[in-house]
């Protein structure tokens, strides 16, 4: 038998045990699906708002027991210094390529929420604070793991998954609080993130735009409000913000995946704005030239350069309205970093999606990242190079008390995972 037959046999053998393992995967996955159903309603019933640090360890420690049986060393990152209840952190070291799957833990639905439970709708729709944003996603890495697991793939596979504790409102100094996310993708050749995206099934996210705050302040000269628009008093700080404030919209408006939106302000002869709660005061009576003026804002963008180009326009247009009577001045402050467009990404879902069509389950395109908000996927979007998100548990209405879960894409992305995540540590 010739050298050349031999690799032949060879290869056609690992493709069937290849499409073995697959074949198998599938049927754990359906036979289990209502053991994962039961570990979502088990989780969505413990309160995890993200400053119900209590409620967030508890879950955390539901999820630890899974990676714990499954054979992941499991570590709980203290959230202390960064003001939130942490993080768990769960690794399976492999002579593959280094795999890192994101969820978290914390919800919107603090522990005053009336809404906590978990509700059956039908029989293929669930109700419940989190089930979609984001534990069902969670669950989605759990059962995509205990399927590779049951085919014995899981042994030789390099994965490490982080589940943060304050996604829904990420602790302070933002650097502490994702410290432990940025050192588990180093070193990661592929990343996926568990989040529902718009809800879609045949969707995933490639891309996402990511968030920036900044605050504008203008101080004026103030006096009797008949002198208003003369050359000693100008136009007060109310006018004088307006006119900033429609220069932005007359500069920046239109550009693609660019949008800032000035959430609060406030103006008067004095004024107070506490950023902690996003609340202010004024007092000013209207014969007396406004002196203060407060605007607090956030701006979205899909590329560090297009964050750094528009806060370079907006510093000029309010660099230009300081005059004699006006002193005005903007700052950003943090927030999500994109992730951008890449090649990468682009790959990597076309893996997803072909593992999808194999499996009989659709085609799954990448959504608008404009549809797509701020994820802590984006945060280790330099690092990675390979980013896909949004392939968690689809539902409707996140982040409200009618959030809804469509229980049967759960085996559906769990099949999807798992068969993906075969496919990558085999390459």
């Amino acid at each position: 038998m010739t050298r050349l037959v031999l690799v032949l046999l060879s290869v056609m053998g690992l493709g069937m045990a290849h499409a073995s393992d697959e074949r198998a995967i599938v049927t754990f996955v359906d036979e289990h699906n209502a053991e994962g159903i039961a570990l979502l309603e088990k989780a969505v019933n413990i309160n995890s708002g993200t400053m119900n640090h209590a409620g967030v360890r508890a879950v955390g420690q539901l999820f630890r027991t899974e990676f714990d049986a499954l054979g992941f060393t499991t570590t709980w990152v203290d959230g202390a210094p960064f003001q939130r209840a942490g993080h768990l952190v769960a690794d399976h070291p492999g002579p593959g390529p280094r795999i890192l799957l994101i969820g978290h833990l914390d919800t919107v639905f603090e522990a005053d929420s009336p809404f906590q439970k978990f509700e059956r709708v039908d029989a293929n729709t669930a109700k419940g604070p989190g089930i979609i944003d984001m534990k069902g996603g969670d669950v989605v890495i759990i059962q995509a793991l205990k399927a590779l697991k049951s085919t014995g793939a899981l042994a030789s596979m390099n994965v490490i998954v982080v589940m943060t504790g304050d996604e829904e409102e990420a602790g302070t100094p933002r650097d502490k609080a994702r410290e432990a996310l940025l050192n588990a993708a180093k070193g990661a050749e592929y990343a996926i993130g568990f989040e529902d995206g718009d809800g879609v099934v045949s969707h995933a996210v490639t891309a996402r735009r990511g968030t920036e705050s900044w605050t504008l302040t203008v101080k004026s000269a103030t006096g009797h409000s008949s002198q208003i628009f003369t050359p000693e008093m100008g136009n007060g700080a109310i006018f004088d913000a307006a006119k900033i404030l429609n220069s932005f919209r007359e500069q920046l408006a239109g550009q693609a995946h660019l949008t800032f939106n000035p959430g609060a302000i406030v103006g008067g002869t004095t004024t107070g704005f506490d950023h902690a709660t996003a609340a202010g005061k004024a007092f000013g009576k209207t014969n007396v030239v406004a002196a203060e003026t407060v605007v607090t804002g956030d701006m979205r963008a899909l590329t560090l350069e297009q964050f750094a180009t528009t806060r370079e326009t907006m510093t000029a247009i309010v660099k230009a309205a300081n005059s004699k009577t006006t002193q005005a001045a903007i700052v950003f402050g943090g927030g999500y970093p994109p992730l951008a467009p890449a090649p990468g990404n682009d790959a990597l879902l076309a893996v997803y999606n072909t593992a999808s069509e194999d499996l009989g389950l659709g085609t799954v395109t990448a959504v608008s990242p404009d549809r797509a908000g701020a994820a802590d996927v984006s945060f280790i979007a330099t690092e990675v190079k390979n980013v896909i998100d949004a392939v968690g548990l689809k539902g409707h209405d996140d982040h409200s008390p009618a959030e809804t879960a469509d229980l049967t894409s759960l085996a559906v992305q769990a099949k999807r995972a798992a068969v993906t995540l075969l496919r990558l540590s085999r390459k």
